[in-house]
């Protein structure tokens, strides 16, 4: 009888503790990325796949060739090499099927990505284009991003 009731909770336990993982897992990359000063074109590039909801990587290598393959990254990109703030821009716009003004749509150039990001008001302060992107800053820019397309107008 002492086993049966010992028994339980612990197959209880193993029902659920699959459900754990994934959160565990979740904050550990957020953990991650917030303790990075510079992250990589392919760590960018698997995050902002995902809030953008266009596809889910578990490789960031593999989200960053998924990016280059759509021109979503400036062509000069490496996936080692620190994200410019730029270049996220053009990955925000595009990954988030955003319009942007005359000289955006004309060239779909990172500078003017990140024009149209300064415009929406999602990039603000004392920042450069050649900026290098923080796990922080990251995730700012998206929290920002995913409240703008939440608005009415870009519903």
């Amino acid at each position: 009888m002492k086993m049966r009731k010992a028994l339980v909770p612990f197959l209880c336990f193993l029902c659920a503790a699959p459900a754990l993982l994934p959160a565990q897992s979740t904050a550990a990359e957020i953990e991650t990325l917030l303790a990075s000063a510079a992250l990589t074109n392919a760590q960018v590039s698997r995050f902002v796949l995902e809030a953008a909801g266009q596809a889910a990587f578990a490789d960031p290598m593999d989200a960053f060739g998924f990016v280059m393959e759509r021109g979503w990254l400036p062509a000069n990109s490496s996936a080692d090499n620190p994200a410019r703030l730029d270049g996220v821009s053009l990955l925000f716009m595009r990954s988030f099927d955003l319009r942007g003004g005359l000289l955006f749509t004309a060239t779909g150039s990172a500078h003017f990505a990140y024009r149209e990001m300064e415009y929406k008001g999602i990039i603000h302060g004392r920042v450069s284009p050649g900026q290098r992107v923080s796990g922080e800053t990251l995730l700012y820019l998206t929290g920002r991003l995913l409240d703008l397309v939440g608005e009415p107008e870009y519903e």
